[in-house]
């Protein structure tokens, strides 16, 4: 789309431009015949029950089973979700989600039964069984990280009631989804010359990077205004994921919620705090930016709606996506023609749902299958929706390497590395078009794109990530979230990270309500160490050439055959350490340097 006065209904997106799900199943009807066939199989599963511990090839068997049912999962999940995802008031496709998640839940229980029965097993029989079975060496690795948590594993029974509560502590994730992205509505954004432009979630940042204060302060007032007179249906939701991530956590005998994420991905919880920490002592640079960016725009008060805005006024023209991904795909060379083909295939084979239509999901993302990737955009032709497509892109390979590499139940990389070879993209892409600038006002634009990067996924992400651990700790307390108190906390970090030069108003106190990963279980923090990550392996990659891409490439083709610390070590990045996050930092004080360098000329 070229501009944001219309947004397409999905019937009128050229079928080109819309993702394959067709290579999922033909059609709903196969779907539900799949579904059916799943379920049809928890007498196999149930046929298991008392005899994990009996034989090395009866655990392979049904470690097998696992496997493959998982596959099962996989597939059905990705067909309901995407569909669902293209049009949020779909009422079919709503519903499929419903019965999926059912289904899911169901199939669940059923296995509730194999953590405690393989925690039970002695360490000296389980390795008599891998001698007496070779076939069960394939799964040694998920063994291991399976009961490296027995502490936390309990009955049978007791795993059997958890298990059949998964579909109602999903509730408040699936009320807010629909509650933000199919029945929230806002008024007309406003411009300059009193021209209406749609506002929603997926074009609220397009229209807040405009160089129109008058449409940029009109879609943020009416964003956060219409969200002010939801402030208590959504602190009602935010409390209940946090009570319920809650009482999983106790009941699983962890400290905290966000102890019981972290163990997770086998993420030490010191790794989080180790960030908040590094980030605050980094804060000088952030100040350092916004006060650049309100001398650089020339305003008295700069306000939360002149964050995204370029620093020049002539932005660049917009960008075809056709000409994006051959950007993409040029700025991508260090990592070789191999990554490439496989780059071009999913731009040539509809792996990707690009625009934005009526009811579709916000944002971006994408979702590994073993068929392909599936990557969700909402292409606006803007230089972030560049960045974007290279990110998501990032992600679809990182899926699609892992899944050809692994064994599928090792095939499914952690979130704590998920966004690590997305980050990479970026960041190529950042430095293969400043190299290829020649121009002083382009390369302003994209310095100033640099930054926003840094402030958008280090700092802003890890502000995100201090304000879930406020949650949990409050929710632990015993207290309630309401809208007062997020509020307040949200505003408290907003003065702490952008400090005394940014305007902090009651519009920017209720962001916490348009955040969808509030509702991803301490997620966040992993956006910033991924980029952290990322900008290191990225400088590697073009330092050193070969050796340091096939390292990453074999990180990317690792999905959890290792630690996600011990993934990343192999590919050349410690992130025990701070060290990734201050020399992230230092690179975002070398560009603060050289963009006060280049105004000033």
């Amino acid at each position: 789309m070229s501009n944001f006065e219309t947004i397409r209904s999905r019937e009128e997106i050229p079928q080109e431009d819309t993702w394959a799900l067709e290579d999922l199943y033909v059609s709903d009807e196969a779907w539900e015949q799949a579904l059916s066939a799943l379920m049809a199989r928890k007498d196999e599963v149930a046929a298991y029950a008392g005899k994990l511990g009996e034989s090395g090839e009866t655990l392979c068997a049904f470690l097998h089973l696992v496997e493959d049912m998982g596959s099962q999962m996989e597939l059905l999940a990705n067909y309901a979700t995407r569909k669902a995802d293209q049009d949020t008031r779909n009422a079919t496709y709503q519903a499929m989600v419903g019965k999926l998640m059912g289904a899911l839940t169901s199939v669940s229980a059923a296995f509730s039964f194999d953590t405690p029965e393989i925690m039970a097993i002695p360490e000296e029989a389980l390795e008599s069984f891998y001698k007496a079975c070779p076939d069960l060496e394939r799964y040694r690795r998920y063994l291991n990280n399976e009961r490296r948590r027995k502490a936390h594993t309990l009955t049978a029974a007791e795993e059997r009631l958890l298990a059949s509560a998964g579909e109602m502590a999903n509730a408040p994730d699936t009320v807010y989804s629909s509650f933000i992205n199919a029945d929230m509505h806002y008024p007309d954004a406003v411009d300059g010359e009193g021209k209406a432009h749609a506002l929603s979630q997926s074009t609220f940042v397009p229209l807040e990077e405009s160089g129109d204060r008058v449409l940029r302060k009109s879609a943020y007032e009416n964003l956060y205004n219409t969200l002010h007179g939801m402030r208590n249906t959504a602190a009602g939701l935010l409390d209940a994921q946090n009570k319920q991530l809650k009482f999983f956590a106790e009941a699983r005998k962890y400290g905290s919620a966000r102890e019981a994420a972290l163990d997770g991905t086998n993420v030490p919880v010191s790794v989080y705090d180790n960030l908040i920490e590094a980030v605050h002592q980094n804060m000088d640079k952030m100040h350092r930016y916004v006060r650049l960016r309100k001398k650089l725009l020339g305003v008295d008060e700069l306000h939360f709606y002149d964050v995204y805005t370029p620093l020049l006024k002539d932005e660049p023209a917009r960008i075809p996506f056709a000409q994006a991904k051959q950007t993409v795909y040029d700025a991508l060379y260090p990592l070789g023609d191999g990554y490439r083909a496989i780059l071009k295939e999913g731009f040539e084979n509809r792996w990707i749902d690009v625009y934005e239509n009526q009811g579709k999901r916000g944002g971006a993302y994408s979702a590994g299958t073993a068929v392909h990737p599936f990557v969700l955009l909402n292409y606006s032709g803007s230089l972030d929706s560049q960045f974007t497509l290279a990110h998501e892109m990032g992600h679809a390979l990182h899926s699609y390497l892992s899944n050809k590499h692994q064994n599928p139940i090792d095939s499914d990389y952690v979130i704590f590395v998920a966004e690590v070879a997305s980050t990479c993209n970026e960041a190529l892409l950042m430095e293969y078009l400043l190299k290829k600038t020649t121009d002083k006002k382009e390369r302003v634009f994209l310095i100033n794109h640099f930054l926003d990067q840094f402030k958008g996924t280090i700092y802003r992400q890890t502000m995100f990530a201090e304000f879930e651990k406020f949650m949990g700790a409050a929710v632990d307390a015993g207290q309630t979230l309401t809208a007062d108190m997020l509020s307040a906390e949200y505003a408290r970090l907003c003065k702490l990270y952008y400090g005394d030069d940014m305007v902090v108003d009651d519009q920017i106190a209720m962001e916490w309500a348009r955040i969808p990963h509030f509702y991803y279980n301490y997620y966040v923090f992993q956006y910033a160490t991924g980029y952290s990550a990322a900008i290191a392996l990225s400088r590697r990659i073009l330092r050193e050439g070969e050796s340091a891409v096939k390292d990453y490439l074999g990180f990317l083709s690792g999905g959890c055959s290792k630690s996600p610390i011990d993934l990343l070590k192999g590919a050349g990045v410690d992130m025990t350490s701070p060290a990734p996050v201050n020399d992230a930092l230092k690179l975002f004080g070398e560009l603060l340097d050289e963009m006060e360098s280049l105004m000033a000329e």
